[in-house]
């Protein structure tokens, strides 16, 4: 019988990607970008509704504005492009008139699909770049103020920001790949709970947290014993973004 495929390009660029916040000083040519976003828009789209749009970003004041907005993070100024992926429903707001009915708003389950739909978008064209040589890191700081953010981007009422890409060619060597969970942890069978793996969950996660405790003393980054749990515990407790839920109602997304 013929040897099951489990090695591709693709899987190949998936298995050893990283995050990269430092590029070379040159510039992403316009067709570049261009064929990535031409390429991540063939990504899937429920029920082909499309409902995103994607700011391309090389204005530095802008792109200033932008880095403040995500925390102070330096690469959203310096990185050669930035891209902003945007849950967008002015597109079926239009379509919707067209056909002579009223559009209502966009309830959970509105945005909740454009909402997928841009993020899906985002990893195709971040895959895409791959391919080309490029790197980047994607930056979910935009939604610390989405009201900010829509202001920045001459963003009109039913689009908002859902997170943004830094994209350029690398500089210097990569940064060591973060482990990831186990992944016979992370499959079910059938169903959940039914996982490949004779440990607990607790520990697994004890094992997980001493694994990446480990890596991130190998790059000179302190950390503690339980490392995952203390930074998880200290990134969702209290909860972040407080005010995102009012602020993406005032651009026009109920996730009530």
């Amino acid at each position: 019988m013929p040897t099951a495929p489990t090695m591709s390009e693709t899987i190949g660029l998936l298995e050893n990607r990283v995050s990269v916040r430092k590029f070379e000083d040159r510039p992403v040519p316009g067709e570049t970008v261009n064929a990535v976003l031409k390429a991540a828009f063939r990504a899937p789209t429920s029920s082909n509704v499309q409902a995103y749009s994607v700011i391309v970003v090389r204005d530095p004041a802008i792109r200033d504005r932008l880095a403040k907005i995500a925390g102070g993070q330096a690469h959203v100024s310096k990185a050669p492009v930035f891209l902003a992926f945007c849950a967008d429903l002015t597109h079926v707001e239009r379509a919707v008139a067209k056909a002579g009915q009223d559009f209502g708003g966009a309830d959970l389950e509105m945005s909740l699909v454009a909402s997928i739909d841009a993020s899906l978008v985002g990893m195709a064209a971040y895959l895409a770049a791959e391919s080309l040589g490029l790197k980047g890191v994607m930056i979910g700081g935009l939604r610390n103020n989405p009201v900010d953010v829509a202001a920045a981007l001459g963003l009109p009422k039913r689009v908002y920001s859902v997170f943004g890409m830094c994209l350029g060619f690398p500089a210097g060597d990569p940064p060591p790949q973060k482990p990831r969970m186990d992944f016979s942890q992370m499959v079910h069978d059938d169903r959940y709970g039914a996982v490949r793996d004779e440990r607990s969950p607790e520990q697994a996660l004890g094992d997980y947290d001493a694994t990446l405790a480990a890596h991130y003393r190998a790059i000179g980054k302190e950390t503690t014993d339980n490392s995952w749990s203390h930074e998880v515990g200290g990134k969702f407790y209290p909860q972040p973004r407080p005010n995102l839920a009012r602020q993406l109602a005032e651009l026009g997304f109920d996730f009530a």
